[in-house]
């Protein structure tokens, strides 16, 4: 038997093209001899398609697109994944599904049975979980077909109290497929390819793993679709941020064998690395999906906004980004002469709109209520509500998407200004750490000097009050990003952090500023997902709660 994987991009809701690509990787797959060709998990709609599912319109689509794709399955069979109807009056309405199809009807329906109701995930919210299990026949073998965390109930304290494949090995099978929708963090592809190895060796069959590739707003998918041989070595691992078909054959000894080269990775790519190509492809596909083609963003000659610019000018081409230069009577010419040389580096547009004269217009408006009182945090959030108010300006006027340039640690404490620096369309780093942005800083370096030296040594500084520095209101970043990654990503305690040798009232410190920020991230933009667990819709935190503050 001929298998095709086919990792693909998928646009949530955009049947036509979702069903278009689907059509044309089988007829390609055809033309390759494939016998079977397998797509990924409500590839069909797209994922996550969240309050969508509940639009019996959506629902009705889904099931139209699914038979124009059964009609092109004359002579090749293919395995979709949609959500369907749960016909049983018990349970929520709809299962998360996939078809088997084959000489243009659809043979054989699995449902998942094990959904993920933790972190970005909320499948309980929509599907009905499966109770029964059956393998599927098809030339001359028996299909274990699985869909996504049915195969990740090997862990270690296991969530469920299942496993699907321990009953599906009961028929006596010859091969496992899964179909996924695996999101992207920089730590989860060895995760992945640890799950899929021990159920290879477990239940010593060969395994077919398909991923999803590509963004739906905050989400990363990362590809890096999978096959394991019955022993539970990797024979193959396709391409990660980028769509790809491949072609198997599986023999009657439960063997594989492919003619093309295979890219599994001996080594595996750096955090860093992995962080890169996914914003790049996040920042790409938020554009495309859409239906946007240029960005702005305020260009202050920090590395934040330096680094944003880069990953942008990769993304889009720097014909397609707009660098606002953006000084105050607090800016720094060096930070200025910065700015000018990554702008030249990159070859993007840019503008310089000064705005000393428009922050002294606000304060001169002030004068009369602020009577007097010393310079503090209000005049410094003028400067960057101003700023703010010129990129939006020129987003409405010239259709560009604001890019927000908050890093992690900054989201994290909530160093910034609301309706500020923290607007935008998209964040495109604020899931990364300011260490490691100084790290991207250095990637994104790696053959000529993009961003200018100066910017990724000098002390970060906001430049909003005379000779600022980050520092004055934070502790170094080194140490700052390690306590927000044990409180943030591990979620340990302030007892646990301080037992690791970090000083008592830093850590209070930083976790009281942490949980009292929650009122800010509640209104910045999606931030792109590229950690193990990022502000957003995978950290949900009460805004009124005293814990810790």
């Amino acid at each position: 038997m001929k298998i095709a994987l086919a990792q693909l991009n998928y646009h949530i809701g955009n049947f036509e093209s979702n069903t278009g690509k689907i059509i044309h990787a089988i007829n390609q797959a055809r033309q390759n001899g494939a016998d079977l060709v397998v797509f990924s998990e409500l590839c069909v709609c797209g994922y996550p398609a969240r309050d969508f599912l509940e639009f019996a319109e959506f629902i009705s689509h889904c099931e139209s697109a699914a038979y124009q794709i059964a009609a092109e399955c004359t002579d090749i069979a293919c395995i979709i994944g949609l959500p369907t109807p749960n016909h049983n009056p018990e349970g929520k309405d709809l299962n998360n599904s996939a078809y088997f199809i084959e000489n243009g009807k659809v043979k054989a329906v699995v449902n998942k049975a094990l959904l993920p109701n933790y972190d970005i995930f909320d499948e309980y919210r929509y599907f009905e979980p499966s109770t029964s299990f059956n393998c599927i026949d098809f030339k001359g073998k028996r299909i274990a077909l699985t869909i996504c965390e049915d195969l990740w109930n090997t862990i270690e304290n296991p969530l469920y109290i299942t496993r699907p494949m321990d009953e599906l090995i009961k028929q006596n099978p010859d091969v496992m497929i899964n179909i996924a929708a695996s999101p992207f963090a920089y730590n989860h592809d060895e995760e992945r390819i640890a799950i899929l190895r021990d159920n290879a060796r477990r239940y010593n069959l060969p395994l077919f793993y398909v991923n999803h590739v590509g963004a739906q707003t905050e989400l990363i998918f990362d590809g890096g679709s999978l096959v394991f041989n019955r022993e539970g070595e990797a024979v193959d691992e396709l391409p990660y941020f980028t769509e790809h078909m491949a072609y198997y054959t599986l023999d009657d000894n439960g063997d594989i064998t492919f003619t093309h080269q295979p890219t599994l990775k001996l080594n595996r790519d750096s955090d860093i690395q992995q962080i890169h190509d996914g914003l790049v492809l996040g920042i790409q596909d938020y554009f495309h999906k859409s239906g946007f083609k240029q960005a702005i963003l305020g260009l202050s000659g920090g590395i934040d906004s330096a680094v944003v610019c880069a990953l942008a000018a990769e993304a889009l081409g720097p014909e397609n980004v707009m660098a606002v230069m953006l000084p105050s009577k607090f800016s720094t010419d060096h930070s200025l002469k910065d700015a000018e040389d990554l702008v030249h580096n990159l070859g993007c547009k840019s503008e310089m709109i000064p705005i000393a004269k428009i922050t002294d217009a606000f304060e001169e408006a002030l004068h009369p209520q602020f009577k007097n009182l010393p310079f503090n945090i209000a005049e410094e959030n003028i400067q960057s509500r101003s700023r703010a108010i010129l990129l939006m300006a020129m987003t409405n006027k010239f259709g560009y998407i604001l890019l927000n340039t908050s890093n992690k640690s900054e989201v994290a404490v909530g160093y910034g200004t609301l309706y500020g620096d923290m607007c935008g369309g998209i964040s495109v780093i604020g899931d990364v750490f300011k260490t490691q942005v100084f790290q991207l800083a250095r990637y994104i370096n790696r053959d000529r000097e993009i961003i200018p030296e100066n910017t990724i040594v000098k002390p970060p500084s906001a430049e909003l009050r005379p000779d600022q520095k980050d520092t004055d209101s934070l502790p170094e970043y080194d140490i700052l990003d390690a306590i927000l990654a044990q409180y943030v990503e591990h979620r340990r305690s302030s007892a646990e952090i301080i037992k690791q040798g970090f000083d008592e009232e830093t850590v209070r410190k930083v976790l009281r500023l942490v949980n009292m920020a929650e009122h800010k991230r509640y209104q910045t933009p999606p931030i792109l997902r590229v950690s193990p667990k990022a502000f957003g819709m995978g950290r949900r935190m009460p805004i009124v709660g005293k814990y810790l503050t």
